[in-house]
Parts: structure tokens; sequence; C-alpha cells
């Protein structure tokens, strides 16, 4: 009788901790480890084990990658009873001087454990030099230092990790700050644990970032998830932002690979706004602010009206203007979009340890209806149902005191959720032949 998923992953987790548990008394647990390639069942339980699983380190990841990678490896380490605790997914690509291996977000494995880390480095020197590899680079998961939401130091950085891959020979390749890393170097992140329904999320936030959920509910903004026939809307939503930001979007057909790839760990959600429901608001809304007006007129006209019915009645006529203002703009949203308008859309993955914003986009013409902000709320809402309590808003650039900075409005839309900021170590490279790798550093330096 096969093993379910959940008996696997159950298992797995047991061992990671028994490991841990011998090494906390024997710093030569690791000795007893052995090299083996592992299943994908396998592979997808030490992610969901392991503090440092992520999304881009399962085989959902590698059936993505497959697309454009020449190879992947799974690389485990085993403990006596043959099961995994610790590993690393190595996606190989061809250069012009070899092939190259990349661990996005990994490897899986305590980088404070040395020899553990030894121990896996081995085998992934070992695997690259199978597939003729020049070096394979590294962008671990672990956090380097933790910082506050306005980009504060808030405890010690981990110099135990850093001086670990040194001294097995990994090269650093700085701390740098921007977008211009494969893997993003700082990410902001919300911790879900002390929330038990969406009320209490909401009073999390910062003032302006409750009003504009506010605002979308009130607005009639509904967020759904997408089916694959879909996607086409979900893109051309993105391309509206990609145009407006300078950036290349993604193309439909690679949105359908991760659909495919992720199935139902990949949530396409959009953003609509219900401009029939919308509209109908403020009707009832201008019909309550006539009666008013119709109540308090004739006292006005008699000169009888007392300054609080005076006060009231200004606010009515006010109110009138606003709705009347607000139902003639949405006549001309219906008359040029429709009844039901998609604005906003997000990609989120689901991993057992958290859920990652990865991607979005929004149509700026109805920007005062705050849908992206909708979208956030909703999809932390749906890890509270779900058990999961920490939500990734994925990559900043790193900049946090200067308002001219790349990635400083979205910086500041993070921000609005109060969460907290961790920065991760960045790029490791291994160097597999050392000839090679010199002669393609010595190229990469003469074009610099």
């Amino acid at each position: 009788m096969p093993v379910s998923s959940s008996m696997l992953e159950q298992t797995v987790s047991g061992h990671v901790e028994q490991y841990f548990k011998e090494r906390a008394h024997n710093e030569h647990a690791a000795d007893r480890l052995k090299v083996r390639k592992l299943t994908d069942a396998e592979f997808d339980a030490l992610s969901a084990a392991l503090p440092e699983g992520n999304f881009q380190q399962t085989t959902a990841m590698r059936d993505l990658a497959n697309h454009s990678v020449e190879d992947t490896s799974l690389i485990g380490l085993v403990d006596d009873n043959d099961v995994p605790v610790a590993g690393a997914m190595v996606a190989y690509t061809p250069s012009k001087f070899g092939e190259t291996g990349s661990i996005w977000v990994g490897p899986l494995a305590d980088p404070d454990d040395g020899p553990l880390l030894g121990k896996l480095t081995d085998a992934i020197r070992n695997d690259a030099k199978a597939h003729h590899a020049i070096s394979v680079s590294a962008w671990p998961g672990d956090v380097y230092r933790k910082h506050t939401s306005e980009g504060a130091p808030d405890g010690d950085a981990d110099s135990t990790m850093m001086k670990n891959f040194a001294n097995l020979g990994w090269k650093h390749g700085g701390f740098d700050v921007g977008y211009g890393s494969v893997v993003n170097r700082w990410v902001y992140v919300k911790d879900l644990t002390e929330f038990s329904d969406s009320k209490a999320l909401l009073s999390s936030y910062a003032k302006n970032t409750r009003r504009n959920v506010k605002i979308a509910r009130n607005s009639c903004v509904t967020v759904r998830q997408v089916s694959r026939d879909e996607l086409q809307v979900f893109h051309d939503i993105c391309e509206l932002s990609s145009a407006r930001q300078g950036f290349h979007n993604r193309s439909v057909e690679y949105a359908e690979e991760v659909f495919d790839s992720f199935v139902d760990a990949a949530h396409f959600m959009i953003a609509e706004i219900h401009l029939d429901e919308y509209m109908k608001v403020w009707e009832d809304k201008l019909a309550a602010a006539r009666k008013v007006i119709a109540q308090l007129e004739p006292e006005e006209a008699q000169g009888e009206l007392s300054d609080k019915k005076a006060s009231k009645l200004r606010t009515a006529r006010q109110n009138e203007a606003s709705a009347l203002k607000r139902i003639e703009r949405a006549k001309e949203y219906i008359a040029e979009d429709g009844t039901v308008v998609p604005v906003a859309a997000a990609l989120f993955i689901v991993h057992p340890h958290e859920m990652v914003y990865l991607m979005s986009g929004s149509n700026d013409k109805y920007a005062k209806f705050y849908a992206p902000t909708a979208l956030q709320h909703e999809a932390m809402n749906w890890c509270i149902e779900h058990g999961i309590d920490r939500y990734n808003f994925y990559g900043i650039s790193g900049y946090f005191d200067d308002p001219s900075a790349e990635g400083y409005g979205v910086l500041e839309f993070k921000q609005g959720f109060n969460g907290y900021v961790e920065e991760l170590p960045g790029e490791f490279t291994l160097p597999v032949n050392s000839l090679r790798y010199g002669i393609q550093e010595f190229i990469h330096k003469l074009r610099k």
C-alpha cells in the first residue's frame, strides 16, 4: 500500500526533529548521513518539514523550471532509516563555458550546522561535476538579519551562517540592494499567528490601509480566484501595470505553465468592481439625502431651522452632490467597460510554511477603488482560514529612507499592512571546475 503524502511528511518531519535532537548532543551527527537522489514525494515532504522549505524548493517549481533549464537534481541527505533530513534542488542551465547550477531559495539545510552544510555541499559539488558544471550558485532563504518595517536592524546578524558558507568554499556575492538579483535579498513579511479572524487582521493595519480596505468593500469590490481559461484576463490586467511602470510582463503561456505546475498551490486572483451594485449603493444614499432635504428645507424657508438642523441639512446637501457625482461617473464607467470590471490581479503561491505574493497588476483608471489593497487583505484572510501563519509580500528593494529610490512606492504599500523585513544573505557561488570558473570570472571583470 503506497504511503500517502501526509504520512510521508509526518515521517520526514519526525526524522528531521530526531536529527536535530541528536545534533544537539553530538557534533558528528551529520557524519552518519548518506547521500542519494530523492523521489518527488520525498523532496516535497522535506520542503514541507524543514523551516527552510519554500515554494522554489519543490517539484512544482522543478516542473515549471523544466521549460527553461537543461536538467534538475533532487539531492538528499538521508539518515540510518533512509529518510531525508536535508537536501537541495539544483537546476542546470547552459552557458558559454558549460553548465551552471542554481539553487533557488535554498539549500534545504540549517546553515548554522556546519557539518550538515558541509556534507550537503560535497553532495552538491559531486552532482555538479557529474553534470560537467562550472559552478553552482545558491540563494539561501535563511534570514541574515531581521529588520523593523522601517528598516532598522532588529537583532543580530547570522554571522555563523556566513562563516560556514565561506569555510566550505562558497564565494559570497555581497550585500546588495535593489532588484538586480535572481532571488530577492530583501523581503517584507507579515506574521499572522496572532490573528483569528478578518476583523483582528484589519485592525493591525496602518490607518490609511484600514480605510482603503473599507473603501474597497463599500465600493462593491469583490475578490475571486480565476480558472485556467480566464488567465488572459489576469494577463491583460498585469499588462496595464507593466506598460505604466516600464517592466516586462510575463506571457499568458507563462501563466498557464505556472497554473499547470503548481495546480492548487497557485492562486490567480482578480478583484472586480460590480458597478451596477455600486451605482445602486449611491442611488440609495441619494434617496436618503433627498429625504432629509425634503424634511428640512420647509423649515429653512420659514427661518425656523435650529443650528443642529442647519448642520444636518448642509451635510445632506453635500451627500446629495457627492451621490450625484458618483452615480454619473458610474454610468460613464458602465458605458465604457460594462457592469462587472476586473481592475486588479495578483498571483499567490501557497506552501505549507507560507503564502507568497508573487506578481500583480492593476488598472490605474480605477485606482480610487483600492482593489489591490482588497486583494492583499483577502489573501491574508485565506491564510488565517487555512492555518497558514506567515504571509510573504516578497521582494522590496532594501532602500528605506529615499523616496526617490527604486521601488519606494512598493515599500510604502507593503508597510501599510504593518509587517517586518527579512534581509537574506544573498548569492553564494561554489566553484566546481576551477579553471573554467576562473576564466569566466576574469572575462566578467573585463566586461565590467
